[in-house]
């Protein structure tokens, strides 16, 4: 009961985060239908939101490993939401993309600390940090919820509204900062072990194959769904619930998977079962999409949680930089390849370009065979 209040509501945090990594792809169709964007200009306001956090979020994962920054986590959050608000009262296409890029640097700040707390409150347990991580989940389940039925009241000019969430969650995280920190206090101990940083690395592939399937169908998926299933933006917006709803449940299972499986084993079975989701999810004709599209975000979710305790046992001295990487850079860096994606779709078509992430599962769970577990203290 002492760890459940702090690592519960550092959760809370984490999907008012992270709900504003959700309203981008939940703002895709607004900005196609008010300001008549393509493919490609609406790959770049994901771009926008995901490069900055992913240059950047290295950097802030080394100063948490040199010294506590819990200042900046609910300051991070009102970064993240104020380049949200801004994007639709933006009067131009750039600005709008400078307001992306300031939500990404708000993304890019809060997680490394917040990862490092969250391992010391929870004492490095799996099912602990599978609630944490699920905080994010819900964040980005809840984006699409948030975001459509508010623009699709009042348009783009409404995106100011959408802060509150952010002001909300700076002031509940910042209320149990002091009692995370208590706990956390009582839980720390000296890293044990060197730093495996091959193991790392592999990991790290994994996490960039895994980060470019879920940031692509978050940013396509609502207007792949309309193509398959019509209904327009509301189709689009049922679509994105389902995929960031069906991930939280994912994640929360990858907590109790690995404490009964194994951590390694779960994460190769769970990529090898989304191979085939995501051909059913681009080729499945009619309401049988959104079955294949909750299987395909289950099966990509369960290892979530799992990637960010790996990611620190690996590096047992970097527990900073391993949660930066693993909760935010290895998310945020699949923005980076979604421009491709759109190109691929402008030339061709959105199905074609959805098709090639079938192979990137398949990667990450290849790589997952040349994975074995850490030895942690």
């Amino acid at each position: 009961m002492r760890r459940l209040r702090p690592i519960g509501l550092m959760a809370v945090g984490h999907a008012c985060v992270d709900v504003y990594q959700g309203s981008v792809p939940a703002l895709v169709p607004f900005l196609v239908a008010e300001r008549g964007l393509g493919y490609v200009a609406v790959s770049g306001i994901t771009l926008a939101a995901t490069l900055l956090s992913s240059v950047v979020q290295p950097v802030f994962g080394v100063l948490t490993d040199r010294r506590p920054l819990t200042w900046l986590i609910p300051v991070a959050m009102t970064t993240a939401g104020l380049g949200i608000a801004l994007i639709g009262v933006a009067p131009s296409y750039w600005l709008s993309w400078l307001a992306a890029a300031l939500s990404g640097l708000g993304v890019a700040a809060y997680h490394p600390e917040a990862a490092r707390m969250a391992r010391a409150v929870s004492g490095g347990s799996h099912v602990g940090m599978s609630w944490f991580s699920v905080g994010g989940n819900v964040g980005f389940a809840l984006a699409p919820v948030l975001v459509t039925p508010i623009l699709s009241a009042g348009g783009l000019s409404l995106t100011p509204v959408l802060i509150v969430p952010a002001l909300a969650g700076a002031v509940i995280t910042r209320l149990a900062l002091r009692s995370a920190q208590l706990v956390a206090s009582s839980n720390q101990s000296a890293a044990a072990g060197a730093d495996d940083w091959s193991s790392f690395l592999r990991l790290s592939a994994i996490m960039i194959c895994r980060s470019i399937v879920f940031v692509g169908l978050g940013t396509f998926i609502a207007l792949y769904a309309g193509q398959r299933v019509g209904g327009g933006t509301t189709t689009g917006g049922v679509a994105l619930f389902v995929l960031f709803a069906a991930g939280a449940f994912g994640t929360l299972l990858g907590g109790r998977f690995a404490t009964r499986y194994g951590r390694v084993r779960t994460l190769r079975s769970s990529y090898a079962v989304a191979v085939p989701a995501l051909a059913g999810l681009v080729l499945a004709p009619g309401p049988a999409f959104f079955g294949f599209l909750a299987v395909t975000a289950i099966a990509m979710s369960i290892p979530f949680s799992l990637h960010v305790t790996l990611g620190q046992d690996f590096l047992p001295s970097r527990v900073g930089t391993a949660g930066g990487m693993t909760l935010g850079l290895a998310v945020s860096i699949g923005g980076v390849a979604t421009p491709v994606l759109g190109t691929i779709a402008e030339h061709t078509s959105l199905r074609l370009a959805l098709s090639t992430l079938i192979a990137l599962a398949l990667t990450s769970s290849l790589i997952g065979h040349a994975l074995t577990e850490p030895e942690t203290a």
